[in-house]
């Protein structure tokens, strides 16, 4: 039996290939000219980059093939936008992408999830309650849905607790209009344990190094101190004479600066 022989959806992973420097420039050379069999040998040799993103969710509850599937849907988009006058290597490049698309996935897939009979019971108070507005001319009240939808009472509130749209983050807290603290802004950085979700596909330094010319002054000031200086955004609003309110929203305009250059 081999040793460290590990199976993820069906590939065995002590097997992948590992491509040499030369092998990876010929072969992204042949991708160039739209050679499909180079791009094939070119995702099977970087598999390795998938596994070693996927052991980082390894506390994750999802499965480890879907993992490795959605890292390798990363891979393969790294592999058709990566720009080589970037003078980046592609593994620097490819890493954040394949780690902002599993990110994506958790996100997404960790939405609240409400049973099917929820969801009916959502959909029949609903009704009932357009019903009842139009007959009554003011909002029914809970024994009135619960007599027209022959529901209980606790069954109709945890029905319409179930079914509540999710509350933005980006919903004003306070403050007057053009200045508005939103909510993000107050838990984007209690003591920097937050982190958005694609954030660590953007704050790869080496790639970010590549980047920061494209910045004006004052943004690569803020990542330099946030990024490299390991500064609060509290330390940096200081430093700057702004409100941490600013350089939130700076930082966040940044950022998404930075991922579309990733993305492109």
């Amino acid at each position: 039996m081999a040793l460290n022989k590990v199976e993820i959806c069906g590939v065995n992973t002590s097997k992948l290939p590992v491509l040499k420097a030369e092998e990876k420039e010929e072969l992204f050379r042949r991708i160039k000219e739209g050679d499909e069999e180079a791009r094939e040998l070119y995702i099977k040799g970087n598999l390795r980059l998938v596994l070693s993103v996927i052991k980082r969710f390894s506390n994750s509850s999802e499965n480890m093939d879907d993992l490795f599937q959605i890292g390798c849907i990363g891979l393969i988009k790294a592999i058709d936008n990566f720009d080589t006058t970037l003078n980046v290597k592609f593994s620097t490049y490819a890493v954040p992408m394949i780690t902002g698309e599993i990110r994506r996935f958790l996100r997404d897939d960790g939405m609240v999830k409400v049973s099917r009979s929820l969801k009916e019971n959502g959909y029949k108070i609903s009704r009932a309650k357009e019903v009842l507005t139009t007959e009554l001319g003011r909002d029914p009240s809970l024994l009135e849905l619960s007599a027209m939808t022959e529901l209980g009472t606790e069954e109709i509130v945890m029905a319409l607790d179930a079914n509540r749209g999710v509350e933005s983050i980006y919903q004003p807290v306070c403050g007057s209009d053009g200045d508005e603290l939103l909510l993000i802004d107050q838990i984007g950085d209690q003591s920097d344990v937050y982190e958005e979700p694609e954030k660590e596909a953007v704050l790869n330094k080496m790639v970010i190094r590549q980047l920061m010319d494209t910045l004006d002054e004052t943004e690569q000031q803020i990542i330099r101190l946030r990024y490299f200086e390991n500064k609060t955004q509290c330390e940096v609003a200081g430093i700057l004479a702004v409100t941490q309110v600013q350089i939130s929203r700076n930082e966040r305009k940044i950022l998404a600066k930075l991922r579309a250059k990733l993305e492109l």
